[in-house]
């Protein structure tokens, strides 16, 4: 039965082997990559934003329009998520909100 020293020398051994051929099949890859991009005229900035052209990523959002004004002019589009703290406390206190709608 092999020692401790000796199975983790050739557990070191196999890892420096596995490395090494990773870094060979791996220039393959992005060869394969490069190939495959340039036979379908995909670009970089595609893959970025989930192949979509003309569709810009997260990043290229707007933001919604806001459809209400709070009493010191805080604005609030209505949309998902956290009402804004103004909102919550008109709401707390019985208020319409629909009265702080932008016309």
């Amino acid at each position: 039965m092999a020692t401790y020293a000796e199975l983790k020398a050739q557990a070191e051994a196999l890892l420096a082997q596995a490395e090494q051929l990773r870094r060979q099949e791996r220039a393959g890859v992005i060869a394969e990559i490069r190939a495959r991009m340039a036979e379908y005229d995909i670009t970089p900035q595609e893959l970025a934003t989930g192949g979509l052209r003309g569709v810009k990523g997260k990043g290229g959002r707007t933001k919604p329009e806001p459809k209400y004004r709070g009493p010191n002019g805080e604005l609030w589009s209505g949309g998902p998520g956290r009402k804004p703290e103004w909102v919550r406390n008109i709401l707390a206190t019985g208020g319409n909100i629909e009265n702080f709608r932008i016309a």
